[in-house]
């Protein structure tokens, strides 16, 4: 099945063909995504959850054969001798071409070449149906409440001061999206940023203002080459890592990919919600206006400019760090501090294909957490906030989809 998804991939324009051994679980996830990279359509609500839609249709499929998981939508059990595979692989393409029918034609064309390597007809069919069932009830879930209505972003200014008026990218929307695992964005935001009074302010300003800066003098060419590769950081390499251990069945490897994505949906709904309640501002904004920040320790430099582009939302908490977090808390569950062999992660910001390999999680998730710093992009303690946002959501969301107890 490998060989024949991997050239419909390469035929597509999609992605490049993963790496071997992996199973239909991370095949489809890694498509999926290549998809979503790749995919023009007006963001919706639903778009945002496509992904983890689709996890959560594969999770669903293989659990109502391989019965292994409480169903977390209430699927009802499918005939034990149905094909796995059949079943996972439909439920993916309904999924995907209900999310992005624009590139139906590339993904019938990847369904139908994996389905034509299950040979057992029978199996094959009962299958079908499973993964059929298991997208309807997938696509189903996520429904943004159409009575709510997100506050638009304000531009906040004294009177008759002018601001840029370019309004953020972050979306309003993310006020109103429906939760996966936690009950309420309230109860995970995190603290206010310090006081600008602060010892812990003066430390984080000055770090960034050193570090981050486009002529900075003392950030490494190493730690340069760290800024720019964890600009869009990509963990589908250890996912495949994972899979790939011996011992583990298709429907495990769909429930890590279904908590995985479900808990990034909450830190990301829980992270977005706290940046536009916070609106602090960003270092270039900040040290460009240190001598209004009522701190004798932080000095104005009216020309700095950060080593990486500005983002065009709100600064606290950082969002990959939070993310990065989430992430690690959830496959740590898996397989501990790391997988054999280490962590392996890429990078969609460089222009060629490149896999670092890191010890651990908790060491990947410090790098990219110091990498938004060296960029210029966050200071230390938002960093350290949004890490504690991961953290908490992934624990919360860990507790979904339990095992059966015979």
């Amino acid at each position: 099945m490998r060989a024949i998804l991997s050239l419909s991939l390469a035929s597509a324009g999609l992605a490049l063909a993963p790496a071997a051994n992996a199973d239909v679980v991370t095949d489809w996830a890694e498509f999926g995504n290549s998809i979503d990279s790749k995919d023009e359509s007006p963001w919706s609500p639903e778009l945002y959850f496509a992904q983890t839609q689709l996890a959560l249709a594969m999770f669903e499929a293989a659990n109502a054969i391989d019965h292994k998981y409480e169903s977390h939508l209430g699927l009802e059990t499918g005939e034990p001798d149905a094909s796995v595979d059949a079943a996972v692989i439909t439920a993916a393409r309904d999924v995907l071409v209900a999310r992005y029918p624009a590139r139906k034609q590339d993904i019938e064309y990847s369904y139908e070449l994996a389905l034509s390597m299950i040979t057992d007809k029978s199996a094959r069919e009962k299958g079908i149906a499973v993964g059929k069932r298991a997208a309807e009830a997938a696509l189903a879930t996520a429904k943004a409440d159409p009575d709510k209505k997100a506050p638009p972003y304000r531009p906040l200014t004294a009177p008759g001061v002018w601001v840029p008026v370019q309004l953020p990218s972050l979306r309003d929307e993310y006020r109103i999206l429906p939760l996966w695992a936690i009950d309420s964005v309230e109860a995970y935001m995190p603290p206010p940023p310090p006081s600008m009074k602060s010892e812990i302010w003066t430390r984080d300003f000055n770090e960034v203002k050193r570090l981050g800066g486009r002529s900075s003098t003392e950030r490494t060419s190493v730690q340069s080459r760290i800024a720019r590769y964890r600009i869009t950081p990509v963990i589908f390499p250890t996912l495949s890592a994972i899979a790939d251990m011996p011992g583990r069945s298709t429907v495990q490897n769909a429930r890590m990919l279904a908590l995985f994505n479900m808990a990034g949906d909450d830190t990301g709904i829980v992270t977005s919600n706290a940046k536009l309640d916070y609106n602090f501002w960003r270092p270039l904004t900040a040290i460009r206006n240190a001598d209004q920040d009522g701190n004798p320790d932080t000095e104005i430099d009216p020309d700095w400019v950060p080593f990486i582009g500005t983002p065009n939302f709100p600064e606290y908490p950082c969002a990959h760090c939070s993310w990065s977090a989430t992430v690690a808390e959830v496959l740590k569950a898996e397989v501990g501090n790391a997988p054999p062999g280490g962590v392996q992660v890429g990078s969609r910001s460089l222009e060629f294909s490149a896999t670092q390999v890191v010890p651990t999680f908790d060491q990947w998730v410090s790098e990219v957490s110091f990498s938004r710093t060296l960029g210029g992009l966050h200071y230390r303690f938002s960093n350290e906030a949004g890490e504690a946002v991961g953290r908490n959501v992934a624990k919360e969301t860990l507790k979904l989809m339990p095992p059966i107890r015979k």
